[in-house]
């Protein structure tokens, strides 16, 4: 079990090397949406550019981080089973189904974006783009306090962080539509 540590510490470098693709994507997304509404011949330069920058992003780094991350996760979990009746970790495990799940959405987003169907608007992937850091916040604080964890202070944390997000994407926008070149 000595090696336990190492497996320990490359999941956790892939779970960074994961949240990284995860928290660039959609800021991509944006990119090629607002691309996809300029004229020519800008648009169609922009969004060869974007297409190439998302596909390398998510197919060498984050696609493979998410495998690897769940590889080390799934060893980490061989070797110590009995982490599995810990409360904090079934409720993590759940948390990263969300994260899986927001993983997936990505990827129909990506998969449609490379065939220039924009589905979405610049503005929901501004709030889409919040969704892996609330699931970041939520798994960090349950990892680390386990379970002296109080779920009304977590509860309301996570709400407020995703309140306090909103209001940032709105005060983004108003600034983006006084100065459009900031």
């Amino acid at each position: 079990m000595q090696y336990y540590n190492y497996i320990k510490a490359l999941h956790l470098i892939f779970v960074v090397t994961w949240f990284a693709g995860l928290f660039y994507i959609p800021r991509l997304f944006i990119y090629h949406i607002e691309a996809s509404e300029k004229l020519s011949p800008d648009k169609e330069i922009l969004t060869s550019q974007l297409k190439l920058m998302t596909k390398r992003l998510w197919k060498i780094i984050t696609w493979p981080s998410f495998i690897l991350c769940t590889l080390f996760a799934i060893w980490l979990l061989v070797l110590r089973p009995i982490l599995l009746e810990e409360p904090w970790m079934l409720i993590k495990l759940g948390f990263t189904v969300l994260l899986i799940l927001y993983h997936l959405k990505n990827h129909q987003m990506y998969k449609q974006l490379q065939r220039d169907e924009i589905n979405y608007t610049s503005k929901f992937m501004r709030i889409w783009n919040e969704g892996a850091t609330l699931i970041l916040f939520a798994v960090i604080f349950l990892v680390i306090l386990k379970s002296t964890f109080n779920w009304i202070f977590g509860v309301v944390g996570i709400i407020v962080l995703g309140i306090l997000l909103m209001l940032g994407i709105r005060l983004y926008k108003r600034i983006q539509q006084k100065n459009p070149n900031a």
